[in-house]
């Protein structure tokens, strides 16, 4: 789902243009990383007569979606199977067997014959959608066939886009689910009728809940997110983040992080945030003197973040009010201070690596001016206008997008015309901006359908997770199993918890890696005795936190592959400086007052931020290992006692650890006193 796609480039007063160690071609290698870590961009190339069919299709496909998600009031076995059908078309179009085996204007017939088979299995149920329906688990041997090579055909193209390690957990399930069937009955068909009917042909597999969330909201915002991107938002982002921070010490690293916060909420994709933000801000990282590691890890991290900055969170906010029954402007407010804590943690640790290395920021002539950004803060006026729209309820989530997305059109063609006036008379630049306009309507449309592949294959493949838990049972025998094992020390079931969702959120897309946990982990916690708001956060905050955490890192290693750095030591590092994301889970899942459930009043959200900032100092400065001056073992402990004891819920291990990391920090600051005074 990723959308800012190849360079940013800010205002001209920075020199922050993409740069490669070897000055080699910037778009081609950038190209190649995003090929290689982001399974999204490892597609076919398409030229001339190709290109054009392939585009118009797709732009035809995403106005289709606009129309049915506005106006249709088809059954859900109609729609959602006409729309899984049209993916697969759309998805063998673009990615390839192989990622390294791509030619120009070339399909193999195997592929072909994939595309049009599978595509038919679910035009075929569409078509007879009612009779189906009414045949229920009498189904006949045809509509096995049919259903079983429908899912074969999804599950191969899920492997071509999405990856590996989301269809292990589907095939472990499957086989699961077929010792279960065989267990009631023995008959091989018997157990296969059953499965497929349930997998395939009901609203609780593939064309389950994640699907229909998909169809329904996500690709509307996928839609949105390409035509916010031409309007060049992202350009605005990062010039915004150096007016603010690029000051400062180590202002690039600080930049990284602003930037991508801002970029990343709207983008969806962790790995295209890092490649799109890094691109320009690695260099820039490494030029002000950060090692290789650390910059690539800085922009792992906050990319990786933006993913959980409201008031988008990469869209998945609108599925989160979804699956918790709650407005989306409350899942927002809620989102607020975690997100805070995320990026303050991120933001203290580059602080101090760059007193640490006595690093200076950009110099303020070469930043971009105020008149500059507020001459371009209209570029932001479409995400406003949905958030207001949707927030309000005034509008459902699907006509707000619409809205939203001519705004963005309106907006996007507003700036051309502005910025090709400056060149020429208003009556060329207007004609020129016409066309300009048309060809990036089309452009974010197709960009909008291309982006909506993997998502919905990845919703597919949870729809079926979900399916063969509900036949199964398994939901009831996993969370039986886990408070079982945790009895009444419930931090086992949370740790067992975030285990589960790191190794379920490798490689998966935001929004489908946030279906697979509400429908798997969630549970769980809920089970245990957690609220529903507090649980729903935690396993989509340790979801996420998978493309930064060895050893499969995506975003880590695509932020490595950028500042040429070593992969593992780089996911390391995006660990360390993402240590909020694995702490700040545990205390909201004990302490929900920090998303504002259960809060007497604004002293006690405030009480919370405070101590809880003051815990990530400590605990950053600690794995930092520098304050004022280098910190002995010693002392390091013992920041990371007294932070730790700060971030827990309670006054006593709020004093307690405020008196540990209070002392640490005085006698760091007389000792480094001290020493300055005597080497004068």
């Amino acid at each position: 789902m990723s959308i800012f796609k190849k360079n940013a480039q800010p205002a001209p007063a920075v020199n922050t243009a993409p740069a490669t160690e070897n000055g080699g071609d910037t778009e081609t290698d950038l190209d190649e990383v995003m090929r290689k870590y982001d399974r999204e961009s490892a597609t076919r190339v398409w030229e001339g007569t190709p290109k054009i069919i392939i585009t118009v299709i797709m732009s035809i496909f995403s106005l289709y979606c606009l129309y049915m998600t506005l106006f249709s009031t088809a059954l859900p076995e109609v729609r959602l199977t006409l729309f899984v059908g049209c993916i697969i078309i759309l998805g063998f179009l673009t990615y390839p067997a192989k990622k390294d085996h791509v030619r120009v204007n070339s399909m193999p017939w195997y592929d072909i014959a994939l595309m049009v088979i599978g595509s038919a299995c679910f035009f075929y149920f569409a078509a007879n959608a009612l009779p189906i329906i009414k045949l229920a688990t009498r189904i006949q041997t045809v509509h096995v066939v049919i259903g079983v090579i429908g899912i074969l055909v999804l599950v191969e193209l899920c492997r071509r886009c999405v990856g590996i390690p989301i269809l292990c957990v589907v095939a472990a399930l499957l086989v699961y689910t077929f010792y279960n069937q065989l267990s009631y009955n023995p008959s091989f068909f018997n157990a296969l009728k059953n499965v497929v009917y349930k997998l395939f042909y009901t609203t609780s597999g593939v064309i389950g809940t994640p699907i229909n969330v998909c169809f329904t909201y996500i690709v509307l915002f996928i839609i949105f997110g390409a035509f916010l991107e031409r309007t060049g938002i992202a350009n605005f982002f990062i010039s915004l983040a150096n007016r603010l921070a690029g000051w400062s010490s180590g202002g690039p690293a600080k930049v990284a992080v602003i930037s991508s916060a801002l970029c990343g909420m709207v983008s969806g994709s962790s790995v295209g945030n890092t490649v799109t933000t890094g691109s320009v801000t690695i260099p820039m990282m490494k030029k002000t003197g950060y090692k290789p590691e650390f910059a690539g890890a800085v922009e792992a991290a906050a990319s990786t973040g933006g993913q959980i900055m409201p008031p988008i969170m990469g869209a998945a906010a609108f599925l989160m009010a979804e699956y918790m029954d709650l407005p989306y402007a409350e899942v927002a407010v809620k989102a607020i201070l975690p997100a805070v804590l995320y990026f303050s943690g991120i933001f203290i640790a580059v602080h101090l690596e760059a007193k640490k290395l006595g690093l200076k920021g950009i110099a303020r002539a070469d930043l971009p001016k105020w008149s500059f950004l507020l001459k371009n803060f209209y570029l932001i006026l479409p995400l406003v206008l949905l958030v207001w729209l949707v927030s309000s309820g005034a509008k459902t989530m699907a006509f707000s997008a619409a809205l939203s997305i001519l705004a963005a059109f309106i907006i996007g063609f507003i700036h051309q015309l502005v910025e090709k006036n400056k060149e020429m008379s208003f009556g060329k630049a207007l004609g020129k901006t016409v066309k300009a306009s048309i060809i990036s309507a089309i452009d974010a449309l197709m960009a909008g359908a291309k982006g909506a592949i993997t998502v919905a294959v990845a919703c597919a493949m949870a729809g079926m997770i979900a399916g063969c838990i509900t036949v199964t049972g398994l939901a009831s025998i996993l969370i039986n199993a886990i408070v079982s094992v945790a009895g009444n020390a419930t931090i086992i079931g949370l740790v067992l918890t975030m285990l589960c969702c790191i190794v379920l959120g490798m490689g998966v897309p935001t929004t489908a890696n946030y279906c697979i946990m509400a429908s798997t982990c969630a549970p769980i916690l809920v089970q245990l005795g957690f609220p529903v708001v507090a649980a729903h956060f935690f396993v989509f905050y340790f979801g996420i936190v998978a493309d930064i955490t060895p050893p499969v890192a995506l975003a880590a290693y695509a932020g490595s592959a950028i500042a040429k750095s070593n992969p593992m030591k780089t996911g390391i590092n995006a660990t360390k400086l993402a240590i909020a994301a694995f702490i700040v889970p545990y205390i909201f899942a004990y302490n929900s007052e920090m998303l504002f459930v259960g809060v007497n009043g604004w002293y006690d959200v405030l009480l919370i931020a405070f101590t809880a900032l003051l815990g990530l100092f400590g605990v950053a400065s600690a794995l930092n290992g520098y304050l004022f001056r280098k910190i002995p073992m010693v002392l390091r402990l013992l920041l990371v006692a007294g932070g730790l004891g700060m971030m827990v819920p309670g006054l006593i291990s709020d004093a307690v650890g405020l008196v540990a990391v209070g002392c640490v920090v005085l006698f760091q600051y007389f000792s480094n006193k001290k020493s300055t005074a005597a080497a004068a």
